[in-house]
């Protein structure tokens, strides 16, 4: 079984800054790609950052591209996201994701979600 965990989230003013930890059990970590999503009330989900298996190549979304930062500690089983520049348009429900797959290549294949930590920036 896999299982994500997600924490970190909170209240924050705009302008601030924000860690979210997504923490994985149940797998070989260091063989899949993470990601981060978004999703606001009334909104679809959206796509906010990935990290390959290898943490060599790391995508965004444009909306997030300057402010946020993914990140990973294989030792620690934990993908992380760095919120800087915060805004109220950020405000969403964030969950972390991952492949089912091992070494993947040529785009992101998410199969596995957590739950979800709340993000509220207030202006």
């Amino acid at each position: 079984q896999v299982q994500l965990v997600e924490s970190g989230g909170g209240l924050v003013q705009a302008g601030g800054s924000l860690r979210l930890s997504c923490a994985a059990s149940g797998r070989m970590f260091s063989r899949h790609a993470m990601g981060w999503f978004r999703q606001a009330q009334g909104k679809e989900r959206e796509f906010v950052a990935a990290i390959s298996w290898s943490g060599g190549s790391t995508h965004y979304a444009d909306s997030v591209k300057g402010r946020f930062t993914i990140s990973r500690s294989n030792a620690k089983n934990t993908v992380y996201l760095q919120m800087n520049s915060l805004r109220p348009e950020d405000t969403a429900v964030y969950s972390c994701a991952t492949e089912a797959r091992e070494f993947g290549s040529g785009g992101y294949e998410f199969d596995y979600w957590g739950q979800g930590t709340q993000v509220t920036v207030s202006s």
